[in-house]
């Protein structure tokens, strides 16, 4: 596949679908036939994002479900409304993958809840203080190199490699800290605004707060749920993230999210967990 300096490629219009071609940038570390999860989840946040926004509401909260294998073959983005109102609204936006046979098979689900705001800052308060050190106190590597069971291919490969990392703390007890940002854009020839970074990147935080060795372990997220109070500002966002494991086969990912100027809310992961002796 030809280097391409984004994650999607833009294809049009087809009525109420948007078209993409995911680029190689876009591969998980599971598979080179498979999209990691953090491209197509950025995708889904932009087609809520810029479905008849309005001004006077914030996204609070966001849930992707990945109902199977998100392919390399071209997607396609469908955006409805749900339940709209002054106050409160819901959206909802499907990602579907082409089959061979040309019809197109749905591999993701996004529902966004918007609120409308409202003048709370004489009584904002944030439980947790600002990640530290910040992003420019930290030298950078390769991909996502050196956090936890991300070493060799894992943290370099695909959509790992485009990332910029910068480990805040890699002391697994209490949770690692990271901060991130992606190097492309999330479509070609747009302008990726802070808040569809945020998204894009939010998917490694299983992958952060993994205490399992990749050669051993496999620990895939069927969902990521966030909730937020602010709106993230800027290109980095900052995870501090840790995982659960039960004893049967499944466990859980949660993280703190911030940006530059502190906290801004909390995300969760339901991870699969198998063994792969």
């Amino acid at each position: 596949m030809t280097e391409l300096p984004a994650y999607y490629l833009p294809l049009g219009r087809d009525g109420d679908h948007e078209h993409f071609m995911p680029t190689e940038h876009t591969v998980s570390v599971w598979g080179d036939e498979l999209q990691h999860g953090g491209p197509p989840i950025g995708l889904l946040a932009r087609s809520l994002l810029r479905h008849l926004p309005d001004p006077a509401q914030e996204f609070t909260r966001v849930t992707v479900d990945i109902l199977g294998a998100i392919g390399m073959a071209e997607n396609r983005i469908h955006t409805t409304v749900l339940r709209p109102g002054k106050q409160i609204s819901l959206l909802q936006s499907e990602l579907s993958v082409r089959q061979e046979d040309g019809t197109y098979r749905t591999a993701a689900r996004a529902q966004g809840w918007r609120m409308a705001t409202a003048q709370t800052s004489e009584i904002g308060f944030v439980p947790v203080p600002p990640m530290t050190p910040s992003p420019h106190e930290i030298e950078g590597a390769p991909g996502m190199t050196g956090i936890g069971p991300l070493v060799g291919d894992w943290a370099t490969k695909g959509f790992a490699g485009t990332l910029d990392c910068r480990i805040a703390s890699a002391d697994p007890e209490g949770g690692r800290q990271v901060w991130v940002r992606p190097t492309l854009p999330l479509v070609a020839g747009e302008t990726t605004t802070d808040i569809e970074k945020f998204f894009t990147v939010l998917d490694v935080a299983n992958g952060v707060g993994s205490p399992l060795a990749f050669c051993e372990w496999t620990f895939m997220n069927t969902d990521t749920t966030v909730h937020l109070y602010r709106q993230p500002v800027g290109e980095w966002t900052g995870i501090h993230a840790e995982m659960a494991v039960g004893p049967q086969g499944y466990g859980l990912t949660g993280a703190e999210l911030y940006d530059g100027a502190g906290a801004v809310g909390r995300s969760a992961q339901t991870v699969l967990i198998r063994s792969l002796g």
